[in-house]
């Protein structure tokens, strides 16, 4: 793209008519001409101006031209400066020489040659525009190559997060087949077991005294399943940004003591009775069932990895917050995967040695809380157990997962 470029020209003589006569030869059309009567003066202008070509005279009182040139050509700011010496001198071999060794490109004579004057002075100023050009493109290439780069890194991180996605979501199925495979294969056996004690008629198995254990091993896996598509159904909506709330007053003690109670015989399979520290009653506004999740997902949790050991939740309130605390005594979390266990489908390598899942519900719980405003933490060390902590405003607004994006 052509640039306009203003090319500034430097004339010293200590004769004023001599500067005059001189710039009424070189004046142009884009072209800034600077005069100095003194090689002091053309010093000072060199230092704040970037010149295209400096015409010195040689014979000035004080320093000379050939002394500014030697000056000239030891800065390395002006010392690509292309310098055209003056002289009434005549053609001296000896005179021109000291002048090629002070740095001139060129002489001219007086009188002088006004064509001689122009041809040269054009030569120099077009060498400085092409210059300037070619230095403008040469850093426009090098911004255009930055972009470039910049790009390609944008694509090797999407290239790299489409690769992540695909290996999640392969992940994904196959979790979820092995998930759901187990309480199906459960039941599977369970029915084929009571087939053949019906065939054989040991009916002895179906009487009333054995039937409600047979029915609560039944429904534990059928809820077991029910949760798992739960969490994948949350999951869908959460990344149709679905997901949503619904503020109800609700009273929060009477809720956890719901929920610890529906977990009661989970606890006591997993060895790890739970303790309900909460006062009477806890009112606030906030949407029932998906609290409900949030106070079952911190409770399964610690149930998975408390190591059978008891597990402790706290309710309380605090300068208008609600706060709830879930305590377990189990395998704990390293620091570097305390951020990390809020993620989807990310779990720590110790987690899945003790106990299956998806990794979904601490996703799925942080998200909740998020929408009402909220926000939980985790406080934790390994082999020292986990502290969760959840904070609450006491009314949350109705919002949208859009409002709570990652």
């Amino acid at each position: 793209m052509p640039i306009d470029v203003e090319s500034k020209l430097l004339i010293v003589d200590d004769l004023p008519e001599n500067l005059l006569a001189l710039e009424a030869l070189i004046r142009g059309p884009g072209r800034a001409v600077y005069r100095a009567a003194s090689a002091e003066e053309a010093l000072a202008l060199l230092l704040d101006h970037e010149f295209a070509l400096a015409i010195l005279d040689v014979q000035m009182p004080g320093m000379n031209g050939f002394e500014l040139a030697e000056l000239m050509r030891g800065t390395e700011r002006t010392r690509h400066i292309p310098i055209i010496f003056v002289t009434a001198a005549g053609r001296d071999s000896n005179y021109a020489f000291q002048g090629y060794e002070s740095g001139a490109v060129d002489f001219l004579y007086k009188p002088l040659d006004p064509h001689a004057v122009t041809g040269k002075v054009n030569v120099f100023v077009d060498l400085h525009c092409h210059r300037k050009a070619l230095r403008h493109e040469r850093d426009a290439l090098a911004v255009a190559n930055q972009k470039q780069e910049e790009l390609v890194q944008q694509l090797r991180h999407t290239q790299h997060e489409l690769e992540r996605a695909v290996r999640m979501r392969d992940d994904f199925m196959s979790m979820v087949s092995h998930e759901l495979r187990t309480p199906l294969n459960t039941l599977y056996l369970e029915a084929q077991l009571r087939q053949v004690q019906v065939s054989r008629g040991k009916l002895e198995s179906f009487a009333a005294d054995r039937l409600p254990a047979m029915i609560e091993r039944d429904q534990r896996q059928i809820r077991n399943m029910v949760r798992l598509i739960d969490d994948m159904l949350d999951v869908t909506r959460l990344r149709r940004d679905a997901l949503s709330i619904q503020p109800k007053p609700v009273d929060l003690a009477a809720l956890a003591r719901a929920v610890v109670e529906g977990l009661r015989q989970q606890a006591e399979a997993a060895g790890s009775p739970i303790a309900l520290e909460a006062p009477r009653e806890l009112h606030g506004v906030w949407d029932e069932f998906r609290i409900e999740q949030v106070l079952t997902n911190l409770l399964t949790n610690a149930l998975r990895y408390g190591g059978g050991k008891p597990v402790e939740m706290m309710l309380y309130e605090r300068v208008g917050t609600a706060h709830i605390t879930v305590r377990d005594q189990g395998i704990g979390i390293a620091p570097e995967d305390q951020e990390r266990i809020f993620e989807q489908f990310e779990r720590t390598d110790h987690s899945r040695k003790h106990a299956p899942g998806l990794g979904l519900g601490l996703y799925i719980t942080r998200k909740i809380v998020g929408l009402h405003g909220g926000r939980i933490e985790v406080e934790s060390r390994p082999g020292e157990g986990s502290l969760f902590h959840v904070e609450l405003p006491m009314e949350a607004a109705a919002k949208t997962a859009t409002q709570v994006r990652a």
